[in-house]
């Protein structure tokens, strides 16, 4: 059996982060993962400017570093299509120069990314990685930490610490956690890759369209690399349930009949299965840590619940995870109140975004409001650029939560 001060269960974006954020103080840590590498993983695919920021974090040079995989597709920001049809365009980067600037934001299949990520691990001598290894069993050790066995009851590994960051359908959050899936709190998705797709933005904006016989669920279309297409669907947990929907025939229904997909899909081919996922969503308050553990990313319900992005945060709270981890060892010190700084610092960080991005999800029982807001600034350059700020900026987009914003857009 294996015994270490830090064990993180998990090699996607958030574990794989907080491995190379204590490889960069020096802190050495075991690093598991159920699968080898490449492998998939059911996503949009889209990669913020917080995800580019958080690569910068680890290491100044992987933004760049990123942008030279031919499977990173540059992306500079967001459509949004109103129950209306009306497009209101939000930049990632105000002003941007695709020809100068760097990319604000890519798009990359996860099976690339997450690889991407993972050579950087290997390359870490202070990270000791270990892939096909299926953790199964989590048994509290008399003098504090863990003991980690597959199906079978083998003891694999002892920690002090762990770091869990092993996906929206951890065992461990469940069973260990307390932490229980609310359908109010999240959302269930589906994912297919087509090619041919036609009128992708020249620019690499993703669009999310949200058409009124779906509310309060969105279809989305991604660019990616070499002419193909990330397309889904999400919505509320809830609101499936509520509505009897059928994600994957619903999908179909609105490529098949909604005139402009029609026509864009006319000559597109599905290339993958369409395949489901959860979403967790960071639209409450959770207490992610306790005794000798911490929750990271999706483990952690820390997704967007406007946009379902979910990558950047799980990067941010293995950022996090990494400077709690080194404060814990330092003072020897792995008691729930200790760890309460994890929860501190990721909800200091995330809370604000997260808490109006939930009140912007509720903006979707109001489609009409949505399309005044949206036939607006499509017409309206000043108003178009002033939201675009608040996407980026959060204090402004504190206005979006103001009766005030939008009774000055209806009377005026």
């Amino acid at each position: 059996m294996h015994q270490t001060d830090i064990c993180i269960l998990g090699a996607g974006p958030a574990g794989a982060t907080a491995a190379l954020h204590l490889a960069n103080k020096g802190i050495s840590s075991l690093l598991l993962d159920k699968a080898a590498f490449p492998r998939d993983k059911v996503c949009g695919d889209a990669l913020s400017g917080k995800v580019v920021n958080e690569l910068r974090r680890i290491a100044p040079e992987l933004p760049a570093l990123l942008g030279q995989q031919q499977e990173a597709l540059p992306s500079w920001g967001i459509h949004f299509i109103s129950p209306g049809g009306h497009r209101l365009s939000v930049p990632f980067k105000y002003n941007y120069k695709p020809a100068q600037d760097t990319p604000a934001g890519y798009i990359s299949k996860r099976i690339h990314f997450d690889n991407f990520l993972v050579e950087q691990v290997r390359q870490r001598p202070e990270i000791n990685f270990r892939e096909n290894v299926d953790v199964a069993k989590y048994e509290r050790t008399p003098e504090g930490g863990f003991i980690l066995s597959d199906k079978q009851g083998q003891p694999l590994v002892q920690a002090k610490l762990l770091l869990v960051a092993n996906g929206a359908q951890s065992g461990f959050t469940r069973h260990v956690a307390g932490l229980e899936q609310e359908p109010e709190h999240y959302c269930a998705g589906l994912r297919a890759y087509y090619k041919g797709v036609e009128s992708m933005d020249g620019d690499g904006f993703i669009e999310l369209h949200f058409f009124r016989d779906f509310l309060p669920g969105y279809f989305w279309i991604f660019p990616l690399p070499n002419g193909q297409a990330n397309v889904g669907v999400g919505m509320l947990s809830s609101a499936v349930s509520s509505k009897k929907v059928n994600l994957k025939k619903e999908m179909l229904r609105m490529i098949a009949s909604h005139p402009e997909l029609q026509r864009r899909f006319a000559k597109a081919e599905l290339v993958d299965d369409i395949r489901g996922f959860g979403l967790p969503l960071g639209s409450r308050k959770r207490v992610i840590s306790g005794d000798n553990y911490m929750l990271l990313g999706d483990a952690g319900a820390l997704i967007d619940p406007f946009t379902g992005e979910g990558i950047s945060n799980a990067m941010i709270s293995g950022r996090w995870a990494a400077a709690q981890a080194e404060k814990c060892l330092a003072e020897q010190n792995f008691s729930a109140q200790f760890m309460q700084g994890y929860d501190k610092a990721v909800y200091n960080r995330l809370w604000k975004e997260l808490k109006l991005s939930r009140q912007m999800q509720k903006l979707l029982n109001y489609p009409w409001l949505f399309d005044k807001v949206a036939s607006k600034a499509s017409r309206n350059q000043a108003l178009a650029e002033t939201i675009s700020c608040m996407f980026n900026d959060l204090d402004l987009r504190e206005r979006l939560r103001q009766p005030s914003f939008y009774a000055k857009l209806l009377f005026n």
